[in-house]
């Protein structure tokens, strides 16, 4: 179980996420009515907990001189995960590796390269780690939002769509989060699926729940403000998104 966090803890992660380059522990301070010491000292216990684990720069990688990030959706066993997600990160070119508990696709790693050559020698060298890459397409452009729960007024965006990697063959990985008055709050995911909410060719792949990670199971139940993760080979249905609480979609990335 991770550290209990209170509403400064939660205030300054918000505020991070917003913009940490740009935010100081005075300005975040004035915001809360506390001291700055306050969150000076509040900012070193989350890193020493392993809760901020870095502050990473957002680079727009097409900018630089042209240059294509490329996404892997690749299959390992669990065992073999956590190893070969570190293995990864020492090929040249791969700048992300994303874990995801479920039984394929289960690593994501995104990589940077000036040219296609760069991309297949990328491929190549993680299949030689013992990756199998199931999919994989370029990456158009990438969104993020700080987590809403976090944030001064502790709400949650009504199905705020915080993520979506568009991948070859017309499939999508989303992340949602779901509303307090979405159709599947309540219901478990054999429920959802009896009540056709999910969509035949969808798979929940993995679900976050303010500081744990769920493996998605038949009994899993749905809860409002849970961060779900949703793959479907031919692109995730609008049906399914309303069921989230979703009615916006975004211009998907390709």
């Amino acid at each position: 179980m991770g550290r209990r966090l209170d509403e400064v803890d939660k205030r300054i992660i918000h505020a991070l996420e917003q913009d940490a380059r740009n935010i100081s522990a005075p300005m975040i301070a004035d915001e809360m009515d506390v001291s700055p010491g306050t969150i000076r000292n509040r900012i070193n216990q989350l890193e020493d907990a392993g809760i901020i684990n870095g502050y990473h720069a957002e680079i727009d990688f097409e900018r630089c001189e042209g240059r294509m990030t490329n996404l892997f959706i690749c299959n390992t066993a669990a065992s073999e995960r956590e190893n070969l997600a570190r293995k990864a990160l020492t090929v040249p070119g791969v700048v992300n590796v994303r874990e995801l508990r479920t039984g394929r696709g289960n690593l994501q790693v995104k990589a940077v390269g000036e040219e296609m050559s760069d991309l297949t020698r990328i491929a190549h060298q993680l299949s030689k780690l013992g990756l199998e890459i199931e999919d994989e397409d370029l990456i158009q452009e990438e969104y993020f939002t700080p987590y809403e729960p976090f944030g001064p007024d502790g709400t949650t965006k009504q199905g705020a769509m915080t993520d979506m990697v568009s991948l070859s063959g017309g499939a999508e990985v989303i992340d949602v989060t779901v509303s307090s008055d979405a159709p599947i709050v309540g219901m478990t995911l054999r429920k959802a699926n009896e009540k056709s909410l999910l969509g035949e060719e969808v798979l929940i792949i993995a679900i976050e729940r303010e500081d744990e990670m769920i493996t998605p199971k038949g009994d899993t139940q749905i809860r409002a403000g849970d961060l779900i993760s949703v793959f479907a080979r031919d692109g995730v249905p609008e049906e399914t998104l309303e069921s989230f609480g979703e009615t916006n979609r975004p211009a998907t990335l390709s």
